[in-house]
């Protein structure tokens, strides 16, 4: 084999390989990868079925429930605007509570309902995650905005 055949095999080689890394690396980002859905974006249908993720905003005042077998807890979370139940089997953490902020992770069922692996919640008396935020502030806006067009079209029907 000549010199020139021996390097053309060492670079084809060497980008195989790198490929190969490349390949595994952007493999295992996507499997980590978890996205953040509003109760909005979820109810909407925006958010993946059978695929973790996470739901973020406010638990419903007087939704948390513990189911007749002792272990699962099912609660209510909602941007103001829409509302999903959350069922989770585990310890929740100490700050968690009815009408603070809070954010789950784990997976939609056929039926609706969340399945959380995950739950987390706020750090001190002003912190809630920026995503939560934002979807409780966007479903204000939309809700001023339907507000208003409905007090708009009740004007024109008015003789």
């Amino acid at each position: 084999m000549k010199t020139r055949h021996k390097r053309i095999a060492l670079i084809i080689g060497g980008l195989a390989i790198l490929g190969l890394v490349v390949a595994l690396v952007l493999n295992a980002f996507q499997s980590n990868l978890v996205f953040f859905f509003s109760p909005t974006q979820v109810a909407a249908g925006e958010a993946p079925v059978g695929k973790s993720f996470r739901i973020g905003g406010m638990v419903r005042e007087g939704s948390i429930k513990r189911e007749p077998d002792g272990v699962t807890l099912r609660f209510v979370v909602t941007d103001t605007e829409k509302d999903i139940v959350v069922a989770y089997k585990g310890i929740l953490p100490d700050l968690f509570k009815e009408g603070k902020g809070a954010v789950a992770q784990g997976k939609l069922g056929e039926d609706g309902i969340f399945i959380a692996s995950e739950v987390l919640a706020k750090h001190d008396e002003n912190y809630m995650p920026p995503e939560a935020t934002k979807a409780i502030g966007d479903a204000h806006e939309r809700a001023a905005a339907n507000k208003a067009a409905a007090e708009a079209s009740a004007k024109t029907l008015k003789p």
